[in-house]
């Protein structure tokens, strides 16, 4: 069993499948932020310590123009996780387990600033503990945020979700012989050039020794108690 997570939750997860009449916002549907919620939940209550790097993909992604400035595109999705992080605790809050969001920036009207000690205390007196705001600079992806704070957190292992079943040989939505590998290292990830975490990602994971990534499909929360449990899904990247 897992003491301490970095789960990888995708702004995608918060976002409705499709827009309805009953729902027209494109970036939140109710009860998908609720189902998140009691997953992050039902981990904690498994005796997990739980700290959540939030995407923002359901609210930005990317620049409007290729002309746009990079720097702002990307403190324009630094707040889109701070929106994401304040949703999934108000949900969490609502289910009776404490959560604290942490940002990698300045706005202590809504959340904690980061600091790692601050974070670690929070986990220990049972919170769940929000991590948004990325890395709180331009140009990394909140894949590599999610190495930076587990290895700051000293987790045992990152969580990450994706829409297929694990890491592949080549992208299955568009190679149909592509096959799932199971079990790889990080050096082997890096040498082959496998894009389903960021490589900056798995070369921080290297050098700070992170025992394992968890890579699977969280199109079903589900899985994610399963991975925890110690079932076989998906693929583990390791040392």
């Amino acid at each position: 069993m897992y003491k301490r997570i970095i789960l990888k939750l995708s702004g995608e997860t918060l976002a409705p499948e499709k827009v309805s009449e009953t729902n027209a916002s494109h970036s939140f549907d109710a009860a998908r932020v609720d189902r998140a919620a009691k997953a992050i939940v039902d981990l904690h209550n498994l005796g997990v310590q739980v700290g959540v790097v939030m995407g923002g993909g359901n609210i930005w992604r990317g620049r409007f123009t290729a002309e746009m400035n990079p720097v702002l595109a990307d403190q324009m999705g630094m707040l889109a996780t701070i929106i994401n992080a304040l949703a999934v605790q108000d949900a969490i809050l609502r289910l009776g387990c404490g959560a604290t969001v942490f940002t990698a920036q300045e706005m202590t009207r809504f959340a904690d600033l980061y600091r790692a000690d601050r974070a670690i205390a929070a986990m220990e007196r049972g919170d769940i503990v929000l991590l948004s705001g990325g890395t709180g600079n331009p140009f990394f992806t909140t894949d590599t945020g999610a190495a930076l704070r587990a290895a700051e957190l000293h987790a045992d292992a990152v969580f990450k979700g994706t829409t297929v079943d694990g890491v592949y040989t080549a992208d299955p939505r568009k190679d149909p012989t592509a096959t799932l590998i199971k079990d790889i290292t990080y050096q082997e990830t890096i040498e082959r050039g496998l894009k389903v975490m960021d490589t900056s990602a798995f070369q921080l994971c290297l050098d700070q020794k992170l025992p394992c990534i968890r890579i699977f499909n969280m199109d079903d929360l589900d899985n994610i108690l399963r991975v925890a449990r110690g079932e076989p899904i998906g693929t583990v990247v390791h040392m």
